[in-house]
């Protein structure tokens, strides 16, 4: 899905959705090497940019969400809605399909 955005901060998720940029993996190693971009891995690791204000229970009370703007999470390798902002592509997910949560 291709938008008109001019910028990704003006993307707000709904309910318990969370907007994430995947990090791109290291294209050099340790030694010094650069490594060309077909064996250059996609990570399973996201920046959370926004996250919507949480869904709701079956009482229609707000939950909270387990993860809040700026986080470093772990993400599935499949899944989520992409969206593209200029030449960026970001992608949506449920607050739910976010496997973990990185602390560093």
């Amino acid at each position: 899905m291709t938008t008109a955005l001019k910028s990704v901060r003006a993307l707000a998720p709904l309910l318990d959705r969370v907007l994430v940029q995947r990090i791109k993996a290291e294209s050099r190693t340790a030694g010094g090497i650069f490594l060309p971009e077909s064996s250059v891995k996609e990570l399973n690791e996201a920046k959370v940019l926004a996250v919507g204000p949480g869904g709701f229970d079956r009482e229609g009370k707000r939950m909270e969400m387990g993860v809040k703007e700026g986080d470093k999470v772990l993400i599935p390798q499949y899944g989520g809605s992409p969206v593209k902002v200029g030449e960026e592509e970001y992608h949506l997910f449920r607050d739910s399909e976010i496997l973990a949560k990185i602390n560093e």
